[in-house]
């Protein structure tokens, strides 16, 4: 049985310092690259792209040539894994660079889907409050960039607050947002969206979402070609709803379906979002700011149940199954780092906080704490990361949007090959070794109750170690 623990989520202020550091591991690059001697950053977020679904991660059916093409210039992490099983507390973790235990983002939105206490008949346990939004104390990424002397935009989702006010991306660090919606999501793909900041009267009847928001990123990288820029770039593809341009859905509708993939729906809106992908890689090149940009490119969770396939990975988004974390993840940066190479290490994504201000020569925080781990040693090729403990913590109960539950309050750990998930109502652990079996399908707590005590103990340690607030019985 785990101990519960409740300790404060959130630590004192930070103050940030700048300074120009001799490389972290990647060939000095902390003093090179784009304007002022900084280079700039894109990340690239997609909603609910599957661990298989680009075609440099094994795709049999989705064509994403633009995508393929950055994977062979950069490095793909084969194993990345999104911080949760759905979106915005992987978003808050990148931002943050800290463990859900210390923001309090455990899921989406709050209320009955947050956990809480409420349908006391459906829940043995008493549950920590989930926040739907980052706290104010919180150094993200983009503040910390805008410290160093960065403009700072944001394009796209949030789904951490409202598009607007104290807990929108500009009271979190950007200076400018484009296409954030109330709810996280869009009403439709083809204009108009219902977002506020997208629907307009110059805004043709419709035009498509993807494309719309690589035009507002292009905008972006255009105006502020003069300046080091942080670009956030979130698109809404391939979430829900399934909703494909139709030209481009007329060209999907021949190309043959494969054994693992076979929507041709989905697979418009992945050609989409690669096409957009391509245009602003596009204008790197002709703006000749290609060599002094890093460009990341991941998804936030696992993809959706009834449109793709993660096999021979088990589960979908929303479990704490290897299909629901793992994640395609490619990082660029021309002449710096090692291109056309493969990293079988287990990362998460949180670990760009330190890793991107690394690579730009920017202090982390003094008095924030920082759970992840640059990847620096990593993008060079040369060596690996210490082995750690990578966890993933839902202590709220999982629910559809009516309130009926669907999961109890659970966690996961990995160390090395072996993974346990722990569920907190019935105190019961499974137990599988990724090595051999990746599907997950032999649970082994039973006949390795040493491993299990071991995996245990460790969970114990790092809730005590992050302040974790933890599920208690009525």
């Amino acid at each position: 049985m785990l101990v519960a623990v409740t300790i404060g989520v959130l630590g004192a202020g930070v103050v940030w310092a700048e300074r120009v550091v001799e490389g972290d591991g990647v060939d000095d690059a902390g003093g090179a690259g784009g304007v002022g001697g900084r280079p700039n950053v894109v990340v690239i977020v997609a909603d609910d792209l599957g661990w298989r679904d680009p075609g440099f991660m094994g795709s049999d059916y989705h064509r994403t040539p633009r995508l393929d093409g950055l994977a062979a210039e950069g490095v793909v992490f084969r194993q990345a894994y999104a911080n949760a099983a759905v979106c915005a507390p992987t978003r808050a973790a990148i931002l943050t660079g800290m463990y859900a235990s210390r923001t309090g983002v455990y899921t989406v939105g709050g209320g009955r889907r947050g956990g809480g206490g409420q349908d006391a008949g459906e829940r043995a346990l008493v549950t920590p409050t989930n926040r739907s939004t980052l706290a104010s104390e919180v150094t993200t990424l983009p503040e910390a960039f805008a410290a160093a002397g960065y403009v700072t935009g944001h394009v796209g989702k949030w789904h951490l607050g409202r598009p607007t006010g104290s807990s929108s991306p500009t009271g979190h660090g950007f200076d400018s947002t484009v296409g954030a919606s109330r709810g996280g999501g869009t009403r439709s793909y083809l204009a108009p969206y219902g977002i506020t900041s997208l629907d307009g009267s110059e805004t043709p009847e419709g035009e498509y979402l993807t494309d719309r928001l690589t035009d507002e990123a292009i905008a972006f990288v255009e105006e502020h070609r003069e300046r080091p820029f942080f670009l956030w770039l979130a698109h809404y593809a391939v979430h829900t709803p399934i909703e494909a341009d139709p030209g481009v859905l007329a060209d999907v509708q021949d190309w043959p379906k494969g054994q693992l993939h076979d929507n041709a729906e989905y697979a418009a809106m992945i050609a989409s979002l690669d096409r957009g992908v391509g245009r602003l890689l596009d204008t790197l090149e002709r703006l000749e700011l290609a060599e002094d940009t890093i460009v990341v490119f991941v998804s936030d969770n696992g993809g959706g149940r009834r449109v793709t396939s993660m096999a021979p990975l088990s589960g979908f988004k929303g479990s704490l199954d290897e299909g629901g974390l793992r994640v395609p993840c490619v990082v660029r940066w021309p002449g710096k780092i090692a291109a056309g190479s493969v990293s079988e290490e287990p990362v998460l994504l949180f670990d760009l906080y330190p890793t991107l201000l690394g690579l730009a020569g920017v202090e982390t925080p003094a008095e924030q704490a920082v759970d992840g781990v640059s990847w620096g040693p990593l993008l060079t090729g040369d060596e690996g990361l210490e082995q750690r403990d990578l966890v993933w913590y839902v202590p709220v109960y999982a629910t559809g949007p009516s309130g009926r539950v669907r999961a109890a309050p659970r966690a996961a750990l990995r160390y090395g090959e072996w993974k346990l998930v722990y569920d907190f109502e019935s105190e019961r652990s499974r137990l599988f070794d990724l090595s051999r079996d990746v599907g997950e399908k032999d649970d082994r707590a039973e006949e390795e109750p040493a491993v299990v005590a071991m995996l245990e103990k460790r969970l114990r340690a790092w809730l005590e170690e992050t302040g974790a607030e933890v599920p208690r019985r009525r």
